[in-house]
C-alpha cells in the first residue's frame, strides 16, 4: 500500500516539520539576521544542488522582493575544480544542503570563510561538513528522510528562507502569516484522494512541461524534478514568459502542461497564458486557488487554502509532490528507491 511507503509518510509529515522549524530555529534565524545587518550585507550568494537549488530560486525572489537584497547562485565548480573562487566582499554566503555532505558546496563555504565573508548553512545535519564550515547554522528539524526524493526537507528549506527574510524585515504581520503555514499545509494535504484518482489518467504520459513564474518559478523546477526522479518522465520547467519565447512550438493537441498559478500579481498573466496554450489544444493541469483559472482548465487542482503570494511555494508544491508520488505508483515504480539514485549525492 502506498500509505506504507516512506515517501507518503514524509509528505504527510510536513506540517509537523514546519511547526518545529518555526519553533526551534527562531533564535538562530534572529542571530543570522543581526549579523547581516551589523555587517551591512548587500547581497547573498547561495551554493546548492538539486532540490536545494530550487529552494535557492525561491530565495532569489523573496530576498529581492521583501528585503531589496540581490541573490546570486554560486558556481561550485569554480571552487572545487577550477580553484578560482570569485571575491565575495560584502556578501552572505549561504550553503543549502539536506545532507551537508557534498564537497563542492562545502568548498564554496570554506573559501568564503577564508575571505572573511559571513557564512551560513541551512541543513538537516547539524554535524555535517557544511555545518562545521559555517558560522551560522539553521537546522531543518525534518528528522531522517528515508525516501530518496526530498519532500519535507524542501518545504523546511523554504520555511528557513522565509523566516530569515521576515526577520530582516522585522515585520510582525509577515511573521504572523508565516506562523499559519503548518496548518495551511495540513489543509492542502486533503487533496490526496483527488490527486490519487487523477494520476491514473497520466500513466502513459511520456513528456510534459511545468510552468510557473515569480515566487513559483522555484515550484515549477521542483515539481519537474520530482516527476523526473519518481516517474522517469521527460519534464521541463519554464516561466510562462520564457515558454512563449520558443518552447510553445512543442504544444500539440493533448500535450500536458502543469501550471502553478496561486492568487497573486501574476494571476492575469497566468490566465492569459492558459488561454494561449489552450488555443493550441494543450491539456492543462492547474494548481491554483483562483476560480477564473480553475474554470478554464481540463484538470483543476483547487488549493483548499489561500496564502500571500510570497508564501505560496510552501503550499503549491504539496499537490505536485503527491501527483509525482501517485503517478510513480500507477506505473508500479518503487517510490522510495527510484532507479540510479542515492539519498546523498556527493559532487566535486
Amino acid at each position: 500500500m502506498i500509505e506504507n511507503t516512506y515517501l507518503y509518510q514524509e509528505i504527510h509529515q510536513q506540517p509537523g516539520v514546519l511547526a518545529k522549524i518555526l519553533k526551534f530555529e527562531d533564535q538562530n534565524i534572529q542571530d543570522l539576521a543581526a549579523a547581516i545587518q551589523k555587517r551591512r550585507i548587500t547581497h547573498i550568494v547561495i551554493a546548492a544542488r538539486g532540490t536545494s537549488d530550487n529552494a535557492a530560486r525561491y530565495a532569489k525572489y523573496l530576498f529581492g522582493a521583501l528585503n531589496g537584497i540581490t541573490v546570486a547562485l554560486a558556481t561550485p565548480s569554480l571552487f572545487s575544480l577550477y580553484q578560482q573562487p570569485p571575491q565575495f566582499q560584502d556578501a552572505l554566503v549561504l550553503g543549502i544542503s539536506q545532507s551537508g555532505q557534498s564537497p563542492d558546496i562545502v568548498s564554496v563555504l570554506r573559501a568564503a570563510r577564508e575571505q572573511g565573508a559571513l557564512t551560513g548553512a541551512i541543513t538537516n545535519s547539524a554535524d555535517s561538513p557544511l555545518a562545521q564550515t559555517s558560522e551560522h547554522v539553521i537546522h531543518l528539524h525534518a528528522g531522517q528522510e528515508r525516501s530518496i526524493a526530498a519532500t519535507k526537507t524542501y518545504t523546511s528549506e523554504l520555511a528557513a528562507i522565509a523566516m530569515l527574510s521576515v526577520a530582516l524585515r522585522a515585520d510582525a504581520g509577515l511573521k504572523s502569516e508565516l506562523a499559519k503555514i503548518p496548518d495551511r499545509v495540513s489543509k492542502t494535504l486533503a487533496l490526496d484522494p483527488e490527486i490519487h484518482q487523477i494520476a491514473a489518467r497520466y500513466r502513459y504520459m511520456k513528456v510534459c512541461v511545468v510552468v510557473g513564474r515569480g515566487y513559483n518559478y522555484a515550484t515549477a523546477f521542483e515539481l519537474a524534478l520530482k516527476l523526473k526522479e519518481l516517474t522517469y518522465t521527460v519534464v521541463e520547467p519554464y516561466s510562462s514568459a520564457d515558454f512563449l519565447h520558443g518552447p510553445v512550438a512543442m504544444i500539440e493537441p493533448g500535450f500536458p502542461v502543469i501550471v502553478i498559478a496561486p492568487e497573486g500579481v501574476l494571476t492575469p498573466e497566468m490566465a492569459d497564458f492558459i488561454s494561449t496554450i489552450k488555443k493550441r489544444s494543450a491539456e492543462v493541469i492547474a494548481i491554483s486557488d483562483v476560480p477564473a483559472i480553475l474554470n478554464q482548465v481540463r484538470i483543476p487542482l483547487k488549493l483548499p487554502v489561500s496564502v500571500p503570494e510570497w508564501l505560496s511555494p510552501l503550499i503549491s508544491i504539496v499537490p505536485g509532490q503527491m501527483l509525482a508520488m501517485y503517478l510513480a505508483h500507477e506505473r508500479n515504480f518503487d517510490v522510495d528507491q527510484p532507479r540510479a539514485l542515492h539519498k546523498v549525492t556527493e559532487t566535486n
